[in-house]
């Protein structure tokens, strides 16, 4: 049987895609991903160093590969756990293959949201801007959860270490507790022919005065901005966004903004999924 067959299509469509998206369940994850380890904490996965798909990229990229990713349900229920390189083959996304990520938003004293430039280093949407960071929770005590609260804490978590690795803010500027949790949303985007990305991504938001001692293997650039620097930015064709980002920014991003201070309360702690397939 196919994976068309054996997966039903259930998402709500908001957009045009090119690919239909299929319902994602535990039995049917573990039927096409034999990769998917079914412990999301302490299982074995293969590693990339010698992987052909690899062959050509940067050495601490692929290593970064070997991550392990929290495989989901597209309820956001963890299945199972599959390394950052098996989650973000396109061959696999095609068929299902779901993994929980978060993107942090972080505004200054002057509500200047921080962006990043990804490095060119990177195997996923390489030298594009996006929000101040994107990753995922791992497979590691502390970075999971089943029930939405703990996952919240989890990805609080990964967003502080994150932010360390890419950007270098140190844990005391960026408190976990001082992490807003908004939303999630449900979204599948190809970064080239091969890699992509589909994912239940948390939207955290922090509001903190930082130091930056920057990863040049994962940031090429950084610039703080203000709503109308973001837009003009947005007009400015020699410049590339990563999809998510720009979903965010065309759907809430500058209500929520307008909000950053007094209101924001209102648009916190979301239960449904936004599907923005």
């Amino acid at each position: 049987m196919s994976a068309t067959e054996i997966l039903t299509q259930s998402v709500t469509v908001t957009q045009p895609v090119t690919v239909a998206r299929p319902a994602i369940t535990a039995e049917n994850v573990r039927q096409l991903f034999p990769e998917v380890n079914t412990s999301v904490i302490g299982g074995s996965h293969s590693s990339s160093a010698t992987d052909d798909a690899l062959a050509g990229y940067d050495e601490e990229q692929i290593r970064l590969m070997d991550e392990v990713c929290i495989v989901l349900d597209e309820n956001d229920m963890p299945i199972g756990s599959a390394s950052k390189k098996v989650c973000h083959l396109m061959e696999n996304i095609n068929k299902g293959l779901l993994h929980r990520a978060f993107s942090v938003f972080l505004f200054d004293s002057q509500n200047r949201l921080l962006l990043q430039q990804r490095a060119t280093e990177k195997i996923t949407f390489p030298d594009m801007w996006t929000n101040t960071c994107c990753s995922h929770p791992l497979g590691v005590p502390g970075e999971t959860g089943s029930g939405l609260e703990e996952a919240i804490q989890g990805v609080r978590r990964a967003a502080q270490r994150k932010l360390d690795q890419e950007l270098g803010i140190k844990a005391e500027q960026v408190p976990i507790d001082d992490f807003r949790f908004l939303t999630r949303i449900h979204y599948v985007s190809p970064s080239d022919g091969k890699w992509g990305e589909h994912e239940v991504d948390y939207i955290l938001f922090i509001k903190a005065d930082v130091d930056l001692n920057i990863n040049p293997n994962e940031v090429r650039d950084s610039r703080y901005v203000s709503q109308e620097d973001l837009k003009t930015m947005f007009k400015d064709p020699s410049l590339k966004f990563t999809p998510w980002f720009k979903l965010i920014c065309e759907s809430m991003l500058y209500e929520w903004w307008d909000h950053l201070d007094s209101g924001l309360e209102k648009y916190m702690g979301e239960t449904e999924i936004r599907r923005m397939l």
